[in-house]
């Protein structure tokens, strides 16, 4: 008996899109084929050639387009279609990826029409145009920070070479003692003793301990790199200065809630960073103070500010959001049995601040601290590390979406807790086996 299968047609949901194939040097754009004579064209990326392709959809009557994330080559065809009024979807290449059935002979840009066309493509989040504006002071700020750190590993290696053993009496040549003293050095200053009482008054190493670690060679090639390295770190100190400046302006533009004068930062600052009143501008954006949870810091919370924005709700539930970060369990299941339960590989910078966060809980005194030190107990630390990180995200998205204020219950509220649940769950096993848990007490001596 021949057994009828029911064939299911895809339905055309996008009849007006079009796909373009990003490059460097130009872009290839295919609209659908009974527009125009001429199906696919090449336009090179130059700006006038790209107000020449946004026309040529414009007359084809397109109202949607596909693209993917090619470096950075997307970014300013994205924001003319965009300003232009089109409905820009930028696509995930595993996605495409994952779509079977494309013929050798049909070109990038067509068969991401053709896919678009169908609905078989979502788009990327990508948060609004102020936010994108707060995300590249932030990533450039960023970017400064990690050059002047170089640095300062430059300044390391010439005092080693000369055999000054500063960074062994003080914990970081950055710093306002080791400043003066790099700086005296550069002066011409080589007594040890003068050196030596440069230092900060808080610096636990003792004036001799400094006087002996000041005794170097004073090679004039070694001096040079030195003078250069502090030179460049300073150039780059001035250019972090004015990036501060801008974060400034961009945050201010972005208060939407009246908030207090914040208390100073408990947890501290990281140098380089927050020379104005940081917390307070990102409690202004977002409504919440997000430093009130353990483990994120200012720099954290401004860098979730930065990379998605203060409207969570964009996700559907908290799950859509760990997920976009790459936090959550994988999901590789076949024939109900679990394959492999992973994380998906993601470079989210928001993730690995996440991370960063986690990883501080080891000695915090806190619900949270406790709850991430029971996994070090039951998982190896990148795992502990991962799950922790998951559940600052579903925090940071409830506070967000909620607008609610972070309590703290404290390590021993979470202790208790756990306590009661191991009971609960001994108990159901004691009374499914036909026995009773009895407490120590209660049983006569």
């Amino acid at each position: 008996m021949a057994v009828r299968r029911r064939v299911q047609t895809l339905e055309v949901a996008h009849p007006n899109a079009a796909g373009v194939d990003i490059g460097s040097a130009s872009h290839f754009v295919a609209i659908p084929p009974d527009r125009d004579g001429e199906v696919v064209r090449e336009f090179r990326s130059f700006t006038q050639d790209l107000e020449a392709l946004v026309q040529w959809l414009k007359d084809s009557g397109v109202d949607v387009v596909a693209m993917e994330a090619t470096g950075v080559y997307w970014i300013p065809l994205y924001e003319l279609l965009e300003a232009r009024g089109f409905s820009v979807h930028l696509v995930n290449a595993r996605h495409v990826k994952n779509v079977s059935g494309r013929k050798s002979d049909v070109l990038d840009c067509q068969w991401l029409q053709q896919l678009m066309s169908y609905g078989l493509l979502s788009a990327a989040f990508r948060p609004k145009e102020e936010i994108c504006v707060l995300r590249s002071v932030t990533r450039q700020l960023d970017m400064l920070t990690k050059y002047q750190s170089q640095h300062v590993q430059h300044m390391h290696k010439a005092l080693t070479q000369m055999n000054v053993q500063l960074d062994n009496v003080i914990s970081d040549v950055a710093g306002e003692t080791g400043q003066k003293i790099i700086r005296a050095i550069l002066a011409g200053e080589r007594d040890p003793l003068t050196l030596a009482r440069l230092r900060n008054t808080r610096i636990r190493a003792s004036e001799e301990d400094i006087v002996k670690s000041l005794q170097g060679n004073w090679r004039e090639e070694h001096l040079f790199a030195l003078k250069q390295a502090l030179s460049l770190y300073d150039a780059y100190g001035r250019a972090i200065a004015e990036c501060e400046q801008q974060l400034a302006l961009v945050l201010g533009r972005l208060a939407r809630h009246e908030v207090p004068q914040a208390p100073p930062n408990r947890r501290g600052r990281p140098r380089n960073m927050a020379r104005f009143d940081l917390r307070r501008a990102l409690h202004c954006a977002c409504g919440v103070d997000l430093t009130r949870v353990d483990g994120i810091d200012v720099a954290t919370a401004l860098k979730v500010i930065a990379e998605v924005g203060p409207e969570l709700s964009r996700f559907k539930t908290s799950k859509h959001f760990c997920s976009w970060l790459g936090l959550c369990p994988g999901t590789k299941i076949s024939g109900g049995k679990v394959i492999s339960g992973a994380s998906k590989r993601t470079a989210n910078r928001l993730a690995q601040a996440l991370r960063l966060a986690a990883s501080s809980l080891r000695t915090s005194q806190s619900a949270l601290g406790a709850y991430y030190r029971r996994l070090c107990g039951r998982l190896d630390k990148p795992k502990a590390i991962r799950a922790a990180a998951h559940k600052l995200a579903r925090l940071v998205y409830t506070l967000m979406t909620k607008g609610e204020q972070y309590v703290d219950q404290g390590q021993n509220y979470y202790e208790e807790r756990h306590r009661q649940r191991v009971l609960h769950h001994l108990n159901r096993k004691a009374v499914a086996m036909g026995f009773k848990l009895v407490a120590l007490e209660s049983i006569p001596s």
